[in-house]
């Protein structure tokens, strides 16, 4: 089986709660969700505001303007435009990118 094809295991929002619990050695699930929702929502945040963050060896989360596009349906004779927008990114960090080749 090719990497292209290859289905690639997906964790749910309760799995990653559960990792962070017994990573961070929470006392409780609930005191793992609360630390995993205020990340998410700091980052947001700060997004939201287009500001970067960035976590050294892990990543850096920031913003990118994308220009108005145009295109034509495949098959048919109709087009679109798609308003330009601001649009999340995420470029990884080094320590991130070996761990994940397993370097």
């Amino acid at each position: 089986m090719t990497a292209s094809k290859k289905k690639d295991k997906s964790m749910t929002k309760s799995d990653f709660v559960e990792l962070v619990q017994k990573n961070g050695e929470y006392d409780s699930k609930a005191a793992a969700e609360k630390a995993v929702k205020a990340f998410i929502s700091s980052v947001t945040e700060a997004l939201v505001k287009k500001e970067s963050v960035s976590l050294v060896g892990f990543g850096t989360f920031s913003t990118v303007e994308v220009a108005e596009k145009s295109g034509k349906v495949p098959g048919t004779d109709k087009t679109y435009t798609k308003a330009a927008h601001t649009a999340p990114k995420f470029k990884m960090g080094k320590t991130l990118k070996d761990a994940v080749a397993g370097n």
